[in-house]
């Protein structure tokens, strides 16, 4: 079923938010910081796996790397598509995009909620897994990415919940929004990509996946959204081969 992933992930949000109005009044930080590294370290793994299928062959039983055209790709998408992602900045567009709405969010009477909201929503939200997955919920029908950022999510949305309270639960709106939207484009695309294509594009959105994981596990390393743009060169040049 196209778009499991996505209600799914919705349900966690919300659950994991009711669970966290529970926690009123925060985890201590130290708690929130091993939780965070925990799951980056779960993370690298998952992007680690997705990702070797695509640099590994088995061939008469003996492990052997991808052809070299393969690899040639995966480094030509990822250094032309962070290039341009950094041209383009979407990462230093994103700070900047949150860190407007919170000075906005600041000023309101109800600002805890609203900083709630805000807070869950540019994390949940704004991402390579809520792409990738998306894209891949949609063009292939596997929703293991979504499945596996629902608990992310879940326990994340527990964290913010027991700090600002119940604005955190309502991030599962654009979170529904967003991912459902993206899933449905791919969905529309599917008959128009070979299965070439969708196996580049879940094989470069591991890769971007497993830099999320690095990040939540050592601190902000690389900038993600700036890369995304390799996805789009990695399927335009699966295409043309």
């Amino acid at each position: 079923m196209i778009g499991i992933g996505t209600i799914v992930n919705v349900a966690a949000i919300i659950v994991g938010g009711l669970i966290g109005l529970l926690f009123k009044g925060g985890l201590k930080e130290h708690y929130q910081e091993a939780i965070v590294k925990s799951l980056g370290l779960c993370t690298m793994f998952i992007g680690a796996a997705g990702a070797l299928p695509g640099l590994l062959r088995v061939e008469n039983g003996v492990l052997a790397s991808a052809p070299i055209r393969d690899t040639l790709g995966m480094i030509l998408s990822m250094a032309l598509g962070t290039l341009i992602g950094e041209w383009l900045d979407f990462d230093g567009r994103m700070e900047r995009l949150g860190a407007w709405l919170k000075a906005k969010a600041s000023r309101g009477e109800d600002s805890q909620f609203i900083q709630g909201f805000v807070t869950a929503s540019l994390t949940v939200c704004i991402g390579a897994m809520a792409i990738v997955g998306s894209i891949q919920d949609g063009l292939s029908h596997d929703p293991s990415t979504l499945f596996t950022k629902s608990i992310l999510d879940f326990l994340i949305i527990i964290i913010f919940a027991s700090t600002y309270g119940k604005g955190a639960i309502f991030s599962a709106l654009p979170v529904g929004v967003l991912q459902g939207g993206v899933t449905l484009c791919a969905g529309l695309l599917a008959p128009v990509f070979s299965p070439a294509v969708i196996s580049n594009l879940s094989f470069l959105g591991s890769i971007l996946i497993f830099c999320v994981g690095v990040n939540l596990a050592f601190g902000s390393k690389f900038r993600v959204a700036n890369m995304l743009p390799a996805l789009v060169l990695g399927a335009a040049y699966t295409a043309l081969l």
